[in-house]
């Protein structure tokens, strides 16, 4: 996997200057947006619309269609979840590659849903969602190559990926343990809302994968790459920072 290695080359004069500053403003005008739409959304991250929320409890026996669409819609939503898989696939350049690193986070977040919410596995959902933050500053810190330079070793990145797909799994159990689901149909629901969940994914993956398919073709990828991952760290910060103020508040 690509990383980061930046070679800077001074640039003198006026002119040279006035551009270092004005591409400083425009990082700093990126970085307060970032910030903003996460404080704002934070509290959404894994949450659960108030009319999907009465739904979820009053339904019983399989619904299927409307679980998937659920799933869906709480994946697309999600803001911690598409800023670690816009870090995942950063430097991601063969199908390939992208489809064993997406099956790996699908793989752990199935699986903690699914163990979670089927035995009542609990933990506590500030944490957890500061634990997601966390995960979002981990990919934008080994996007940036911190890790080799820092502590000399680079750790396994699709074990990484695993391993905090497992936590967004459980990020998305502990919401629906908040509802008192009905027993009838409970599994074939389960299921459903995680394939809907797959497919949300797919979808917004697809959009970031255009996005980032233009921007990788013009001249300002390299320039700007060191700046976006910044941009991402600081985000997970924010995040696990939101989440960490209400573990202690609330």
């Amino acid at each position: 996997m690509t990383r980061l290695a930046f070679h800077l080359k001074p640039k003198s004069g006026v002119f040279g200057m006035r551009s270092v500053l004005a591409s400083a403003r425009r990082y700093r005008l990126a970085l307060v947006g970032v910030l903003l739409s996460c404080v704002a959304t934070a509290a959404f991250a894994h949450g659960v619309a108030e009319g999907d929320k009465g739904y979820i409890q009053e339904s019983s026996g399989v619904l299927f269609g409307p679980f998937v669409y659920l799933g869906a819609k709480h994946m697309v939503t999600g803001y911690d979840h598409l800023l670690f898989l816009a870090g995942v696939i950063f430097f991601l350049y063969r199908l390939k590659e992208i489809s064993i690193y997406v099956t790996m986070f699908a793989v752990g977040h199935s699986a903690t849903l699914l163990l979670g919410v089927l035995t009542g596995v609990s933990v506590n959902a500030y944490l957890i969602d500061a634990i997601i933050g966390l995960s979002v500053v981990y990919k934008a810190l080994d996007n940036l190559g911190a890790f080799q330079r820092w502590f000399g070793v680079q750790p396994n990145t699709k074990a990484a990926t695993l391993i905090f797909g497992l936590f967004h799994g459980f990020g998305l159990a502990t919401k629906l343990q908040d509802f008192e689901l009905s027993p009838d149909g409970l599994l074939a629901n389960l299921i459903a809302f995680n394939i809907g969940v797959e497919i949300g994914q797919l979808l917004a993956l697809g959009l970031i994968l255009i996005a980032m398919g233009f921007w990788r073709r013009t001249p300002s990828f390299w320039k700007h790459a060191y700046a976006a991952n910044v941009v991402l760290m600081a985000a997970g910060f924010t995040l696990t920072g939101y989440q960490l103020v209400g573990y202690f508040v609330a």
